[in-house]
């Protein structure tokens, strides 16, 4: 059976998968709890603090849309394994009420995956531990991905080889 993602059925990074890429990709860990990897999407954690605040006590616009394009990106990966190379090419956000300063929790499901672009759809919540609080989003959006750079399609067996001296790795050339 496929489904209408264009993806294969299964989960090629679970949870933990995740997690080494996004802190070998980018250079340390995120502060992001992963509580969730299946078919249906993704499910991520974010603690907040006065860092992630704006005059009024809510959470800064910069922060809900640097975690909309971190869970996007991360359920897309889940779909196609490690491929440093799917970059945003379009990040749609409304914002439709204020978020308080408390956890905040991303689901994110893989709308389409093609041969060149994937969409994804985000939607972010406050959770204080309040009944309806995972009911009402703070902010929903879109995040298209170009997957131009990785060949023939998505899943064109594309590996990160190893940066020698230590670092991330992708810096290591890709090779197909």
């Amino acid at each position: 059976m496929t489904n209408s993602t264009g993806a294969g059925a299964g989960i090629l990074m679970d949870a933990a998968a995740l997690d080494d890429f996004m802190t070998q990709a980018f250079g340390g860990p995120l502060g992001w709890t992963i509580e969730r990897v299946d078919t249906d999407g993704i499910r991520v954690r974010q603690p907040t603090s006065s860092a992630n605040s704006r005059p009024g006590g809510t959470v800064s616009g910069p922060t809900l849309m640097s975690l909309a394009d971190g869970v996007a990106y991360m359920v897309l990966l889940s779909r196609i394994g490690p491929a440093a190379l799917a970059v945003t090419s379009n990040l749609n956000i409304n914002f439709l009420r204020r978020p308080r300063l408390v956890d905040l929790v991303t689901e994110a499901r893989l709308l389409k995956l093609g041969r060149s672009l994937a969409l994804v759809e985000v939607s972010l919540y406050s959770d204080a531990g309040g009944a309806d609080d995972l009911t009402k989003p703070v902010a929903h959006a879109t995040v298209t991905y170009s997957l131009a750079l990785l060949g023939d399609g998505p899943i064109a067996g594309l590996t990160i080889d190893p940066d020698p001296t230590g670092g991330t790795g992708i810096q290591g050339a890709i090779q197909s």
